[in-house]
């Protein structure tokens, strides 16, 4: 590894600091590196890295106090580690990609492309060309979510998706039952396909409520305590991993369930005798799959990942 030149962070303004750094590394090539000199362990700077990039960089202390702090920070040649949650979660062009094919960034986030790849049947050669043309078209600016502030993608979130999620559940649950016992004695597909979104729309019900009430406040107090430098108050919960543990289970059965109504429906494919409403019923459970898989990936792979690391980040800075 190239070894480039060193940046005494100790000059550069606070508010300035990590902005700067992030800069320094974004503009390495592969295989090249910088070191940062600090007067106190920099290890908050890891987990924000480690948040925001991916396991894209190395991180080698060169030394260790007790007087100065010296770390070289390199960029990997190679990204076949990064997971197919991480491709998707620092580009939205590529997590499109990976959604048109078939590949599960949300749930099963943590795996590698090779491993996401085998479980969706597809070959992985072809998802790597896809991924690279993708480099090549325009970026949405305004939907760069892996840049935004926690709290402004937390109200994005209860905003767009949560909102969501109230204004279509009552409707699903009504219009799937109504389906089921208008066609199910030919279509018995519909009464399990009922019965399972009825189940959905109450976990997800429940889970956003949770999130409003508890995560996402003391998300956006973490922002706060960290914008006005102000101490860190240790939440009642313990470790925010505890409620975050918990909305990742919800999101597993809420995968589940929208996983078996699309496979009892044959991907939403009609019947010759499908009424408008059964019509009605599959565009809107196919738009709400979508709108779900989107709300698990900001969640999965952005928010909670860097809900993380800011919390052990303001645990470092008060230690």
């Amino acid at each position: 590894m190239a070894h480039t030149h060193q940046l005494d962070v100790t000059q550069i303004p606070p508010k300035l600091k990590h902005p700067t750094i992030f800069e320094h590394f974004d503009a390495l090539q592969e295989g090249d590196s910088f070191s940062i000199l600090n007067d106190h362990d920099p290890k908050p700077l890891y987990y924000q890295l480690l948040a925001e990039r991916g396991d894209t960089f190395t991180w080698e202390y060169k030394q260790q106090g007790p007087q100065w702090w010296e770390v070289e920070i390199g960029k990997k040649k190679v990204n076949k580690s990064l997971t197919v949650g991480q491709i998707a979660a620092t580009d939205q062009r590529k997590a499109e990609v990976l959604q048109r094919l078939g590949i599960d960034f949300c749930c099963h986030g943590n795996h590698s492309l090779d491993e996401a790849c085998k479980a969706a049947g597809v070959d992985v050669e072809e998802v790597k060309r896809a991924l690279a043309e993708a480099e090549h078209l325009p970026v949405d600016r305004l939907h760069r979510f892996d840049e935004w502030e926690l709290d402004f993608l937390a109200d994005y979130i209860v905003n767009i998706h949560h909102r969501y999620v109230s204004e279509t559940a009552p409707i699903l649950k009504d219009l799937s039952e109504k389906v089921a016992q208008r066609h199910g004695a030919n279509h018995p597909e519909l009464l399990k396909i009922a019965q399972d979104t009825a189940a959905l729309m109450a976990e997800m019900l429940s889970h956003q409520v949770k999130e409003e009430r508890i995560l996402f406040p003391f998300i956006k107090e973490m922002v706060k305590a960290k914008s006005e430098h102000k101490p860190f108050q240790h939440p009642p919960f313990g470790s925010i991993e505890n409620p975050i543990n918990m909305m990742v289970m919800d999101h597993d059965e809420a995968a589940r369930l929208i996983k078996a109504i699309h496979t009892a429906s044959k991907n939403y494919t009609l019947p010759e005798d499908a009424c408008e409403s059964y019509r009605l019923l599959y565009l809107k459970l196919e738009e709400f799959e979508n709108d779900l898989y989107q709300h698990i990936h900001l969640e999965n792979n952005i928010l909670f990942p860097k809900a993380i690391a800011l919390e052990e980040e303001n645990r470092q800075t008060v230690a």
